[in-house]
């Protein structure tokens, strides 16, 4: 697998990091995960603006320009023939010594990955498991896409496939929270539902360009804090990343569903593939 390293192309087995590393030692880096359409990033600037958000907040300095990893981006599918791609941007601290001394990271390691993607027609189904895990607090006053994934790690050793299950977080008070690798919505009586940011849930670039959506469609759309009973009522429900787009579930816990045949999941996932579909034939960034 061919990567890209501080400004260097390299094979994944080429790749070194210090154990000094601060991402390593203490978890303090940050990434975003994305896909291309005909070498194309849907949302780039939004993932590039959450990625950035959370440096500066951390204090890690970014050395390079969104167009350069967009470049990269294109010149690693190009390498494997032009095929679409799935994308780690991987931002770690860098080297420090032992304790938390830095006041600011100003060498980072910055690294590029990318893998081919998983064969799955858009419309494939999962099943939806309440998880036993408790969804934590994000360490911050919105929760940053880290390496501190602990949480969700620990969530996955309960499922025994992601490829057919998509297990969802509730918070420790119950509420709603998001799934292992996605965002959570749900529709009940003509209307949206998806949990509020104030639950502690990853702020997703494809969450909120679904409200989006909803919204130019004419949907009500409702965030706030929803126990699971209100989930096992709704009409239909499906989940996002930017990867899988939207996932339509077959069921939630024992309660079943419609998945693909669900009117309003059809609905808003052909109004998102519609804007991937300007995006490829326009060659600018859908906005």
């Amino acid at each position: 697998m061919l990567c890209w390293m501080n400004g260097e192309y390299k094979e994944a087995a080429e790749l070194t990091i210090s154990p000094f590393d601060h991402g390593f030692l203490y978890g303090v880096g940050f990434f975003e995960t994305f896909r291309t359409y005909k070498g194309q990033v849907f949302l780039f600037k939004e993932h590039m603006d959450r990625l950035r958000t959370a440096l500066d907040e951390f204090h890690i300095s970014m050395p390079y320009e969104d167009q350069v990893i967009l470049d990269v981006v294109q010149r690693l599918d190009e390498e494997s023939g032009d095929r679409d791609g799935y994308f780690r941007l991987n931002v770690s601290a860098g080297v420090h010594e032992i304790g938390l001394a830095p006041s600011s990271y100003e060498s980072p390691n910055v690294i590029l990955f990318r893998k081919e993607l998983a064969p799955a027609a858009r419309g494939t189904e999962k099943q939806g498991i309440w998880l036993e895990t408790p969804r934590n607090q994000p360490e911050s006053g919105i929760r940053h896409k880290s390496h501190n994934f602990l949480n969700n790690v620990r969530g996955r050793l309960e499922l025994h496939s992601l490829k057919d299950l998509e297990g969802l977080f509730l918070t420790a008070y119950g509420y709603v929270a998001e799934g292992v690798t996605s965002n959570v919505f749900w529709m009940k009586d003509g209307q949206l539902y998806t949990p509020a940011i104030e639950t502690g849930i990853l702020p997703g670039t494809t969450r909120a360009f679904l409200l989006r959506l909803a919204e130019a469609a004419g949907l009500p759309v409702n965030e706030g804090l929803y126990t699971k009973e209100a989930v096992e009522v709704a009409d239909e429900v499906f989940v996002s990343n930017a990867v899988q787009e939207l996932v339509p579930l077959s069921s939630i816990g024992e309660f079943p569903l419609p998945g693909a045949s669900g009117v309003y999941y059809q609905r808003l996932h052909t109004d998102y593939v519609q804007a991937i579909d300007e995006m490829k034939e326009s060659g600018l960034e859908w906005s």
